[in-house]
């Protein structure tokens, strides 16, 4: 068995609002996942980093369920005291609280308005003043406003990459969620983008709780207040972000992030 190294968060003070208990996430026959039990403060961001196959974006795709065609999925995923991994919950209504932006931007062929205005009005929001006042905080949380405000009918596929994907978060925390799971966001982006995206997040932890997948562990550095690491299906070592990149107690983590891995 491995070394592992743990912390438990709720033990250290922290408001927990996510959490998961005995993770097994199998596709097929193949156990992708074996031990995944973790708690994510709230209003803080949590990197998940880990080499390639090692079961992170397996992990955070099973937090709001966008893994349920293709895998199954077993334990508790407890949100805010209740089991989101129970048949009964309303998988919608679920992922309205707990968002995700994927690894490419993927906005809609729709205006940028539009983009963020539509899963309202799915919603039932009809009121023009109203969509008109969420349209706008949500760009301005994103740190779009400011580029994109004279060109709201413009095509949302025009924005640059890094625009896009700023649009994608902003459609994200439209609907009000607690939690924003990010998947690898910056992958696609030049530095400069990067670094406008990092400030995003940074901002955007005063309002919403933050996981991001990164394989780029200057980011997750940068950024993160606490850190996880994947090692083949298993999370080895949980804390600070502090203590993973100074001083990890699991000799693998510390290959991994000194760049001595593999």
């Amino acid at each position: 068995m491995q070394e592992r190294h743990v912390t438990q968060l709720s033990a250290v003070g922290e408001e927990i609002i996510l959490s998961t208990r005995n993770l097994h996430v199998f596709y097929g026959q193949h156990e992708a996942l074996f031990e995944g039990d973790l708690e994510f403060a709230n209003h803080k961001i949590t990197a998940l980093i880990g080499p390639s196959g090692s079961g992170k974006s397996t992990f955070l795709r099973s937090l709001n369920r966008m893994n349920d065609r293709i895998a199954t999925v077993t334990g508790e995923i407890m949100y805010r005291g209740v089991d989101v991994n129970q048949p009964a919950i309303d998988v919608y209504e679920m992922r309205r609280r707990v968002g995700m932006v994927f690894q490419r931007p993927n906005p809609f062929a729709k205006s940028i308005y539009d983009n963020i205005a539509f899963a309202l009005q799915l919603r039932g929001v009809t009121d023009r003043h109203q969509l008109d006042e969420i349209v706008e905080t949500s760009l301005k949380q994103a740190a779009l406003w400011e580029q994109v405000k004279d060109d709201l009918n413009k095509s949302a596929l025009a924005l640059s990459g890094g625009q896009a994907q700023r649009l994608c978060i902003a459609r994200a925390i439209a609907v009000k969620p607690d939690i924003l799971l990010l998947d690898e966001p910056a992958s696609a982006l030049d530095p400069v983008s990067t670094s406008q995206l990092e400030d995003t997040l940074l901002d955007l932890k005063q309002k919403y709780t933050i996981i991001i997948v990164t394989h780029n562990m200057q980011q997750a550095a940068r950024i993160s207040d606490y850190t996880a690491f994947f090692n083949a299906g298993r999370v080895l070592e949980y804390d600070t972000t502090s203590q993973i990149f100074t001083n990890p107690q699991v000799k693998i983590t510390s290959d991994y992030v000194s760049g001595n891995f593999g």
